[in-house]
């Protein structure tokens, strides 16, 4: 395992910024939006845009937790921004710091015919029942998935409730190695189980649950009814369906689309919401989106939104890199981190009809925080200084192997996939740290 090397100072992941709460960035102040249960009209598509435009520099994140993002905004645009959003429903849902949306649950919930519960009902009432819990740390999550062909595969939540059997509900939190599964109890006493379980979250006071020690997640659990505590791993949901087109019952189909790098401008959203027009749309933990429609719609809008820049096939080499905003978005960035991105996507190209694609993942990051995707990859580049440190099957704050320019690191990964290697090591291995 490779040694970890602290972070810069500053460099710790920030707080959940909302409308009223916005966060400083490179580029701004950083406004996030939580749609309800991860669901949006194309109306709301459109006010997003708007706001962007209006309000932002234009440009939009798509998050890993299913949310939007509006850069670019100041401390005179933020309150218009917050208004003309709250007027399109898009407004903060609680006032006190807590989460604005608690659930994250797969982009086809509720649509799966082969769930084993009722997913949207079931989130509906975890985040009424998170509403009424007073000081719940801002970034709590719970996972919920049905089990369907579809799911969330593994997410990084504190909480999760996972379909096992049918109207059965496997309870389950955050241990030190992983999900841990409290035990099972009836769908219909889920939400309650959780509100409790939330009540002695917030007492305890950690910021996360991976933050508390085995006899507090044991505190917490029992509280919820699971006593003695006697966990046992987890399985993890179904993998998230893939970019493209899924058939859904009858004439329906859902088309999975995904924004480059978790990145849009407001022309592009406000395309989509355009081309979405009679559409249902979902936002999807795959920083992409979920639209609903008849099948015929659905494989119009494929080569549309194909047209329009975003991800909307499972071999597109720009799947296998994630990246950060970079520089100059982010103020721990040094690195213009989405143009690297698709330098290294294009390079990656000629393995996307190979069976090794699928193994190797490559991660731009503008620091060491590794906001875009904080685990390990076969390949990471962590900006330093205008060049990168280059770390093999390691996290972003793991020691590097060796230190590059990004065009000599470019022109190993083009070598090594001309020569359709199996893994991008050996490119690297002979290097020494500079």
């Amino acid at each position: 395992m490779s040694p970890r090397r602290l972070l810069p100072e500053g460099a710790r992941r920030g707080w959940c910024p909302s409308l009223a709460r916005p966060m400083p960035t490179g580029d701004g102040l950083l406004a996030r939006i939580h749609p309800p249960l991860g669901r949006l009209t194309p109306s709301q598509l459109r006010a997003v845009a708007d706001g962007a435009r209006a309000h932002g520099n234009g440009h939009i994140d798509v998050t890993a937790r299913g949310n939007l993002q509006i850069r670019g905004v100041s401390e005179a645009s933020a309150p218009r921004l917050a208004c003309a959003l709250a007027e399109a429903g898009l407004g903060d849902t609680r006032d006190d710091g807590g989460p604005q949306r608690l659930t994250l649950t797969a982009p086809l919930a509720g649509l799966d015919p082969a769930e084993q519960i009722d997913v949207p009902a079931l989130a509906r009432a975890v985040e009424i029942a998170g509403r009424a819990v007073p000081r719940l740390p801002a970034k709590t999550l719970v996972a919920i998935d049905g089990r369907g062909a579809h799911g969330l595969g593994a997410v990084e939540a504190d909480f999760f409730l996972f379909a096992e059997g049918p109207g059965q509900v496997a309870f389950g939190l955050t241990g030190e190695s992983g999900p841990l599964r409290c035990g099972l109890l009836p769908e219909r006493q889920a939400a309650g189980a959780l509100g409790l379980a939330l009540m002695a979250f917030a007492e305890i006071g950690g910021r996360r649950m991976r933050d508390l020690d085995p006899h507090q997640r044991a505190v917490i659990a029992a509280v919820a009814g699971f006593f003695p505590f006697e966990p046992t791993p987890l399985a993890p949901a179904p993998a998230p369906a893939t970019p493209g087109l899924t058939a859904l019952s009858g004439e329906t189909s859902a088309l999975l689309v995904q924004a480059p790098f978790g990145r849009c401008t407001a022309s592009r959203l406000e395309q989509m919401a355009h081309l979405a027009e009679g559409a249902e749309v979902r936002l999807s933990a795959e920083r992409g989106f979920a639209l609903v429609a008849s099948s015929r719609r659905a494989a119009a809008l494929q080569a549309e939104l194909a047209r329009a820049g975003f991800i909307v096939a499972p071999g597109d080499p720009r799947r296998r890199v994630a990246a950060c905003p970079g520089a100059p978005a982010c103020r721990s960035g040094t690195t213009p981190v989405p143009d690297h991105a698709a330098q290294l996507a294009q390079a990656l190209a000629p393995l996307a009809g190979l069976d090794v694609s699928a193994r190797i993942t490559v991660h731009v990051s503008g620091c060491a925080k590794g906001c875009a995707h904080p685990g390990p990859a076969d390949l990471t580049l962590v900006g330093r200084e205008g060049a990168y440190d280059v770390v093999l099957a390691g996290s972003p704050s793991a020691e590097p192997a060796t230190r590059l320019a990004f065009e000599a690191a470019l022109d190993r990964i083009r070598k090594a996939a001309a020569a359709g290697l199996p893994a991008l090591d050996p490119v690297f291995q002979d290097d020494v740290p500079g």
